[in-house]
């Protein structure tokens, strides 16, 4: 039996699933968990489930969704309020969801950005060069229901209040105070929507962008963890990492290919995992999920 993880945000590519076996490298409570990359805060929040962390600093980005994390946590009553109103004014009105996109790209409500990642297609968040909200939305449902979305949003926020920053900005920036006591998380736009033409996310991120920050990052002897690219089948996405890193690369397991199900194929599909040497060599340690589930009983 496993603690149940509050997931308001239902990102296509969240961490959720893959979120323990990350959780496994970590074989002490850290002091602030970073996560600067947050999206749907997938393993923010499976951390905070199991006090593998005393306080968690979140950034991102995309000034909206932090503003929503904050509406989350800090006045659960007005984010479910707000929800509750945009979701239940869809009745049979087919250009409603339309209309909530074209407001949010012009007054970057942080509720309504939750109404449209909870309804468009397959969850998959998509914005185009001037960071406006593009995906459409699907058709075969109406997104998250208010009463669900209230009881999820009222235990991110008992699970986060209290122990949590929020940063708005540039990842970097964000990590600025992480030191050797603190874990950082990344879980940056892969190399296969930076360079390609598949940009689904608020700003991409160069490879080498990325190098430069996990360098300063060695340099101050901050431990981090990192997803990036992986393999589909047989196929390897994006370039790998230079061995000056110093970083120790695993593959997990991230399940069948839905696209290739689809397609009639069986596909699996296995993330990158790339962590440092002082985080790998722990990892033969009993990780503290694993004595925290031990406490716990389950």
């Amino acid at each position: 039996m496993n603690l149940h993880v509050p997931h308001p945000i239902p990102y296509q590519g969240s961490k959720r699933k893959l979120s323990p076996e990350i959780a496994s490298f970590i074989t002490s409570q850290v002091n602030s968990l970073y996560e600067p990359f947050v999206g749907s805060g997938a393993f923010t929040l499976y951390a905070a489930r199991y006090n593998l962390a005393q306080r968690f600093v979140i950034g991102d980005a995309l000034e909206p969704l932090i503003e929503l994390w904050k509406l989350m946590v800090l006045e659960p009553q007005k984010a479910v309020h707000q929800y509750n109103l945009i979701w239940r004014g869809q009745k049979e009105d087919k250009s409603y969801y339309n209309k909530i996109r074209e407001s949010y790209n012009q007054c970057q409500d942080p509720v309504m950005l939750l109404y449209l990642i909870a309804r468009c297609v397959k969850n998959a968040v998509r914005f185009n060069h001037k960071g406006d909200f593009t995906q459409a939305a699907d058709k075969r449902r109406l997104g998250t229901h208010p009463d669900k979305m209230a009881k999820t949003v009222y235990e991110v926020s008992n699970l986060l209040r209290g122990k949590i920053e929020f940063y708005a900005g540039d990842f970097e920036e964000c990590l600025a105070a992480a030191h050797k006591d603190d874990l950082v998380y990344l879980d940056p736009p892969y190399q296969g929507t930076t360079n390609g033409k598949d940009r689904r996310y608020y700003k991409q991120l160069d490879v080498n962008r990325l190098c430069h920050v996990l360098r300063g990052l060695n340099e101050r002897d901050v431990p981090f963890i990192l997803s990036y690219d992986g393999m589909h089948g047989d196929k390897e996405y994006g370039v790998a990492l230079p061995d000056d890193l110093n970083v120790h690369k695993i593959l997990i397991d991230a399940g069948r290919s839905s696209q290739a199900t689809l397609n009639g194929k069986n596909i699996i599909t296995r993330e990158a995992l790339y962590v440092t040497h002082s985080v790998s060599q722990n990892s033969m340690r009993q990780p503290i999920i694993q004595r925290q589930q031990m406490r716990l009983g389950i």
